[in-house]
């Protein structure tokens, strides 16, 4: 990915991150760098946060990557699927009810979800739910859309 350009932020900006995620997903984010990432092919900034890819903007929104929902696990917003669906979530397939074992009852349609794996609680992706939590499991269906996954471009990207 070629970085366009790259900046610190104001702190002003670092406290709409720190309190957008913290009232989100219950992440106490706090460090003391905050770099925000423009890409010239990619219409999604990252932040780096003590120089690592933690933080993602989705729909001008802040939002933990798949690094940073792995170093600051989030309490809120977590859809847990079963270990036969790690492979297909982990290449960025689209999350199926079949796979759920659990999910957030707060998550609402349409807002970012951070998908993690039942045995470890590791993150695999980010996604779009495309229902609301109470609404997930099942026998049928696709309830999660793929945003960002392990192993995609934004998550190899290093500096």
């Amino acid at each position: 990915m070629q970085v366009r350009s790259r900046h610190h932020l104001r702190s002003d900006a670092v406290d709409e991150i720190e309190r957008t995620l913290a009232d989100r997903l219950g992440v106490d984010l706090a460090g003391d760098t905050y770099e925000r990432v423009e890409f010239a092919e990619s219409d999604r900034d990252l932040v780096l946060v003590d120089g690592e890819p933690l933080v993602i903007y989705l729909d001008d929104a802040p939002f933990l990557t798949v690094r940073g929902a792995n170093a600051h696990p989030p309490e809120t917003g977590v859809v847990t699927v079963d270990t036969g669906a790690i492979s297909f979530v982990s290449d960025g397939a689209d999350v199926m009810r079949p796979g759920i074992t659990e999910a957030d009852p707060g998550i609402e349609a349409d807002q970012h979800v951070v998908i993690v794996e039942e045995a470890h609680g590791k993150a695999l992706a980010v996604g779009r739910a495309l229902v609301d939590g109470s609404e997930m499991a099942g026998n049928s269906g696709k309830v999660v859309a793929s945003v960002h996954h392990v192993g995609d471009d934004l998550y190899e990207f290093s500096i």
